[in-house]
């Protein structure tokens, strides 16, 4: 008996060490990418060409409003790289010393309006946006597509009031997919990736507000090889199909 006890005993340590060395194996290594919102569906699957040419390195992303980004970042988060939906923000960013050599161009995008589907309300122009009893959405003033939003609506002399300002390009999405506004100002990319969910009205002003978009290696990196990759893949020529297909322009 006392035996037996004795050959339990063994075991249960053996297998409590076995429990210890499982949960204590080593994450894979990755890079950490900061994305703006709008970049999500391309970038994942660049990324997935990624992980196939760098077996082993798996990438971690932070999609969001890109001036919430450049906040994170000048406030201490840590990155590798971050791609930035305009200018503006990256300049933030290196005006900080955070960026390790300067940020490479790498698309634009423009803005188009998109409401439910059938266009149930007639929006056919940047200035209906305006009309009373209209349910608007658009980006924060800070973030890029709000930007450029404020700039057409300056440059037009529309007013908008809109029921509320999101803190990403893909938040003012959803709230027209789901029916809590008649119509929003996104992305021509947001508006293709969402395919028959939305209708899409596109406006000539437009053009006046066209958005470059940056990515750039970020200063102490601690994953800086992989990151260059990474950053090497989106501006290359495979990285220019994916953009292509998902509605971004040339930079």
């Amino acid at each position: 008996m006392r035996r037996i006890r004795a050959a339990f005993a063994a075991a249960s340590i053996m297998l409590a060490a076995g429990l210890v060395s499982c949960s204590s194996a080593p994450e894979p290594p990755s890079i950490t990418v900061f994305a703006a919102a709008s970049l999500k569906p391309a970038f994942t699957e660049i990324a997935e060409r990624f992980k196939t040419d760098h077996p082993g390195m798996a990438v971690d992303f932070n999609f969001a409003g890109s001036s919430d980004l450049a906040t994170q970042l000048t406030q201490g988060a840590g990155a590798d790289v971050f791609a930035s939906a305009n200018t503006t923000q990256m300049d933030k960013v290196a005006q900080a010393g955070l960026l390790d050599g300067p940020a490479t161009p790498f698309a634009t995008n423009t803005l188009v309006i998109v409401t439910r589907p059938g266009n149930p309300e007639g929006v056919r122009s940047f200035a209906d946006l305006g009309r009373p009893g209209l349910i608007v959405v658009v980006c924060q003033p800070p973030v890029p597509c709000g930007a450029a939003t404020r700039k057409v609506a300056d440059s037009t002399g529309v007013t908008l009031d809109p029921l509320s300002e999101e803190s990403d390009v893909t938040d003012v999405l959803n709230k027209v997919v789901t029916g809590q506004a008649d119509a929003g100002v996104v992305y021509r990319t947001d508006a293709i990736n969402a395919g028959d969910k939305v209708d899409t009205v596109e406006f000539p002003q437009s053009a006046e507000a066209v958005n470059t978009y940056p990515i750039a290696l970020i200063s102490g990196a601690p994953q800086a090889g992989p990151a260059r990759a990474f950053i090497d893949l989106v501006t290359g020529e495979a990285g220019r199909k994916v953009l292509d297909a998902a509605g971004f322009g040339k930079p």
